[in-house]
C-alpha cells in the first residue's frame, strides 16, 4: 500500500511538471508571436510592398489584400482626406495609415492607447517604404482617438 501512495505522489509530480512545462511553452509562444496585420492597398503601388517589407523585416506578419478601389477601407475605418496615405493596414484592433514606421507599431501595440489608429498622412520621403537616398522630409506620426482628435504620435 506505502508502495502505491509513493508511486501515485510521483506521477502526479510527474504530471504537474510536463502540465507546467507545456503551459509555459504556449505562454511563451503567445508573448513572442509575430502580430498578425492586413494591409489593403493598390495592386499597382510600389511603395506599398516596400513597406510590408519593412513590417515584416520588423518581426510583423502580413496579409495583402489588394483593392482596386481603397475609399471603402477608408471609410470604413473613418480616414478622412487630410490623414489618407495609400494603403491602410489593420493589427489588432487599430488601423494604420500610410508609411507609419514599424517601431511606432510596436509602441502602440505595447501601450495599447485609447487610439482608433496612427497614421503618416501623405507619402513623405524618408519614410519606411518611400526611400530616396539621403533625402528625408520631416514628418509625424499621429494618433487618431474615438472623437477625431489627433495628436502627435512621433516625430521625424
Amino acid at each position: 500500500m506505502f508502495n502505491m501512495i509513493k508511486n501515485k505522489t510521483f506521477i502526479g509530480i510527474i504530471f504537474s511538471i510536463v502540465i507546467s512545462a507545456f503551459g509555459g511553452f504556449i505562454f511563451m509562444q503567445s508573448v513572442n508571436a509575430e502580430p498578425e496585420m492586413t494591409v489593403y492597398k493598390s495592386p499597382t503601388c510600389g511603395c506599398c510592398g516596400k513597406w510590408i517589407t519593412h513590417m515584416e523585416e520588423n518581426g510583423f506578419k502580413i496579409s495583402a489584400v489588394d483593392l482596386l478601389e481603397m475609399n471603402i477601407i477608408k471609410q470604413k475605418y473613418g480616414i478622412n482626406r487630410e490623414l489618407a496615405s495609400c494603403h491602410t493596414a489593420v493589427v489588432d484592433g487599430y488601423f494604420v495609415e500610410g508609411h507609419v514606421p514599424a517601431d511606432d507599431v510596436k509602441r502602440l501595440l505595447s501601450e495599447k492607447p485609447d487610439v482608433l489608429g496612427l497614421s503618416v498622412p501623405g507619402m513623405p520621403v524618408g519614410s519606411p517604404g518611400m526611400e530616396m537616398g539621403d533625402r528625408v522630409d520631416n514628418y509625424s506620426v499621429v494618433a487618431i482617438d474615438k472623437k477625431g482628435n489627433i495628436q502627435v504620435f512621433n516625430q521625424y
